[in-house]
């Protein structure tokens, strides 16, 4: 695949050799995103599990002290009128029940996250084979199965985000924007890391993050210092 100049230029930039701290590798980060839009940072860890095994399965949630620089959709599930009305209060962008399990159904998707209230998932359950490929499904373990649907959304408003951990185990992620502070960046890449470590299995042997990189939509991956990020709690 032919490389465009812009895309040559800033791999000059990235030593593929070099694992850089997480402030070098935010700075590449910035210095190389030069497309006509504000390209999303990602950051992608390989994990020394197996996935395979139950208690290795990494998965979690964090919310990112700067958010991800971008509008998340979320729509509340419930029966009851009090959470329905907590739900819209919180800043929810799609409150209700039937109505909303029926466009589910039928396909709709043009939402983010899924909060769901325990008495209502009897029902969202059966839209399994539908929301679980698009990753859409509600899960008590990310918090977005809760009697509390106000904190839930303003949570996921406020940058809170899930990760988990792919049959390869690889965990990938939104970290913010390309045109975010260097700091702000550090930050939410730090506030990942230290999420991921603490979710380390007591069960896994030997080296637990065995590969870190972060990257803009259009530019080139950077690797961080797999020690340090290990370090980082």
């Amino acid at each position: 695949m032919k490389q465009s100049k812009r895309i040559k230029e800033a791999t000059k930039l990235v030593d593929k050799a070099k694992e850089y701290t997480v402030e070098e590798a935010v700075e590449k980060i910035k210095s190389t995103a030069k497309a006509k839009f504000d390209e999303t940072v990602d950051i992608a860890v390989r994990l020394g599990v197996d996935p395979r095994h139950a208690d290795q399965a990494v998965r979690g949630t964090v919310s990112l002290p700067h958010g991800i620089g971008k509008t998340v959709r979320v729509l509340v599930v419930t029966k009851q009128t009090q959470k329905q009305d907590e739900a819209r209060q919180a800043g929810a962008d799609h409150v209700g029940f039937d109505d909303y399990l029926k466009k589910l159904q039928d396909g709709w998707s043009d939402i983010d996250v899924i909060v769901a209230t325990p008495d209502s998932m009897a029902d969202v359950g059966k839209l399994g084979k539908v929301l679980g490929p698009k990753g859409l499904m509600p899960n008590p373990k990310s918090g977005t199965v809760t009697p509390d649907v106000a904190k839930a959304v303003s949570e996921i408003k406020a940058g809170k985000i899930e990760f988990r951990v792919d049959k390869a185990g690889n965990l990938h992620a939104v970290v913010g924007k390309a045109s975010f502070d260097a700091q702000k960046l550090v930050d939410n890449v730090n506030s990942f890391l230290a999420a991921v470590n603490r979710l380390k299995p007591s069960s896994s042997k030997g080296q637990y993050i065995k590969n870190v990189a972060i990257s803009s939509t259009m530019g080139p991956s950077v690797r961080i210092d797999k020690t340090l990020a290990a370090s980082i709690h």
